[in-house]
């Protein structure tokens, strides 16, 4: 059956009451314009996203869709604009967070009529209707039961017209069904499906939502560290020409330009410093009167390009910034940002997000999640004990195995990304003798990448193989007459790989710990009622303007904006909801995730 887009707006209302699970090719095509109606959906199935998960997991590697040749869901194109078609409905048991539908049968011959749970698949193929010109916005106070049933008449009439065409979506989703419930795990492989397609709706709810932003004090931080802003395109700000003249007199050279890495260590090196490159790191090890004021010109450059005047008037709208997330960019499964830099606002930019009036920032951090990760992964009973009831870091201090807290921290990182030289080289040992078996956990996930091999995460996420440049220089050098410089280059990318690997699988199941925790938090928020209804005439878009909501995410941390009186109840959500993902995860396992949490109203405040 073909809807219009307001069509399939009003139908989506009257169906979320009935907690239907939503099957559509991409979250991020479909769901804002729900949004943008007030239309909230509490779940749903992402094929794109689910798509690439089960193509590449080791769980689903001998399954139809595994091993069938790449086709057009592996980069599904954004369907904006296409109709909508309302396939057979399935009934749901209840609304949990992370219950699947089995896997369907062939197709029934006679439609059962619509259900709890409502399967809407739009299909990009079928040429969409015209659409009517100035669609009403449908009025929230209609009776939803009516709604319901009149739509659910409309499918049963078009699910009885002979020669039903079955959309590519619903074939899809029956062909990701099979491979999940074929799968080595299935239960592991159904959570991660459920979470990423769970993790697509809170990333557009957040878009949507927006982060509240105070553009003013944005623009005061911004000329208190670098001056007024200019107003000839193109030119420095007062601090940064400040800066230059230092750098330039120091340096004896007039014609030094800090903003090119290649003129600056050619005037550095004229200045008799031998430097190999500009990183800071190098730069901090030099003793020159040019040195601190290139520093702070680097920082403030920095800030400028990355969320100076150009950034606040392309991202911020009506004191909003609207970050755009990709759930899944990166292949661990952590999430990317397309434009914006929303994973990467710094510190200093930080006291611009500002709460609105009445209302609250609730920031919670997972504390350590990357060790504990480890820890409950490779079942280390030391490091468990290490870390339950307190700091992590601080219980390794206490059980002796290194002296300091900046050690451990320092000897864990180095464990899980690789760090086999300088200082964290020389305190992994003692790590591997405290904690054995987490240690060799990482190190078996090394090797295995050093061999070529694919790694998983706990819930079926699998790592790619090297490409076939890694192999043949592997091959190249395993050879006959093979040089001792290819095989050099052979073992430094086989070491190099084997550090993507060590740490893929602990990465990614942080990612995934991070699903569950956003996926349980924001059913959670829900059940909270809304301070007071929507006015009558009240656009339904505001639909999370009178409740607390996902603000902002950052890898370990979530940010939410709520109405004051209900920051307390959201705290212990968020603690709750950390505890859930850890026992979705890894079941009993005696494992901790604390979060800490600040209440505060603006977001520099948080630490």
């Amino acid at each position: 059956m073909e809807l219009t887009e307001a069509e399939f707006v009003e139908a989506a209302g009257a169906l979320e009451a009935a907690h239907p699970r939503w099957v559509w090719n991409d979250t991020a095509a479909w769901y804002p314009r729900l949004l943008a109606a007030g239309v909230r959906v509490e779940r749903c199935v992402d094929l794109r996203l689910c798509h690439a998960i089960l193509r590449a997991s080791t769980l689903t590697a001998a399954s139809e869709l595994a091993r069938a040749p790449r086709d057009s869901w592996a980069t599904m194109p954004t369907a904006a604009g296409a109709p909508v078609h309302l396939p057979e409905p399935a009934r749901s048991q209840g609304p949990t967070l992370f219950d699947h539908l089995d896997a369907p049968s062939e197709p029934r011959q006679t439609p059962r009529p619509l259900g709890a749970v409502a399967q809407i698949a739009p299909d990009a193929v079928v040429p969409p209707r015209a659409p009517e010109s100035s669609p009403p916005v449908p009025d929230p106070r209609r009776s939803i039961e009516a709604s319901a049933a009149a739509l659910a008449t409309r499918v049963d009439t078009a699910l009885h017209e002979p020669k039903h065409p079955e959309p590519s979506e619903l074939l899809e989703f029956r062909r990701q069904r099979r491979a999940a419930a074929s799968a080595t795990d299935p239960s592991r492989i159904a959570l991660l499906l459920a979470a990423e397609s769970a993790g697509s709706l809170a990333a557009v709810e957040m878009q949507h939502a927006g982060l509240p932003w105070s553009s003013a004090r944005h623009n005061s931080l911004l000329e208190n560290a670098l001056g007024p802003r200019p107003t000839q395109p193109g030119t420095r700000p007062a601090k940064l020409e400040q800066l230059l003249v230092h750098i330039r007199d120091a340096l004896g050279d007039s014609t030094a330009n800090p903003d090119s890495p290649a003129e600056l260590v050619k005037s550095l090196r004229r200045a008799g410093l031998e430097v190999s490159s500009t990183r800071q790191w190098e730069l901090e090890n030099i003793r020159h009167p040019a040195i601190p004021p290139l520093l702070e010109y680097k920082k403030l450059s920095r800030l400028l390009t990355a969320n100076g005047w150009n950034w606040l008037d392309t991202w911020v709208v009506n004191d909003r910034f609207h970050p755009t997330y990709l759930p899944g960019g990166v292949v661990t499964g952590r999430w990317a940002s397309e434009g914006g830099g929303a994973l990467q606002l710094p510190k200093l930019v930080r006291s611009a997000v500002v709460a609105d009036p009445g209302h609250v920032f609730v920031v919670a951090d997972a504390a350590q999640l990357e060790p504990r990760i480890l820890t409950a992964l490779s079942g280390d009973r030391a490091m468990a004990a290490a870390g339950f009831g307190r700091d992590l870091y601080d219980g390794i201090v206490a059980s002796g195995a290194v002296d300091t807290r900046a050690h451990a921290k320092l000897g864990m990182l180095g464990a899980m990304y690789g760090g086999t030289t300088g200082e964290s080289g020389r305190l992994l040992p003692r790590l591997a003798r405290a904690y054995p078996t987490a240690i060799a956990f990482v190190e078996d996930a090394a090797r295995a990448g050093e061999a070529g091999n694919i790694v998983t995460t706990r819930l079926g996420r699998s790592s790619p193989r090297p490409d076939d440049t890694w192999q043949d220089l592997q091959d190249a050098a395993a050879s006959d007459g093979a040089t001792e410089a290819t095989r050099a280059r052979a073992r430094s990318a086989a070491r190099s790989w084997g550090r993507f690997t060590r740490n893929f699988v602990v990465q990614g199941t942080a990612a995934e710990w991070a699903l569950c925790w956003i996926s349980s938090l924001r059913r959670r928020l829900w059940t909270i009622e809304p301070d007071e209804p929507f006015p009558p005439g009240a656009p339904r878009a505001s639909v999370f303007s009178t409740r607390p909501h996902l603000a902002f995410f950052l890898h370990d941390e979530l940010l939410i904006h709520t109405p004051e009186q209900h920051a307390e109840a959201v705290s212990t959500h968020l603690r709750e909801a950390a505890a859930e993902a850890g026992r979705l995860i890894f079941g009993g396992a005696p494992v901790q995730f604390p979060v800490t949490v600040a209440v505060v109203d603006s977001y520099d405040k948080a630490k």
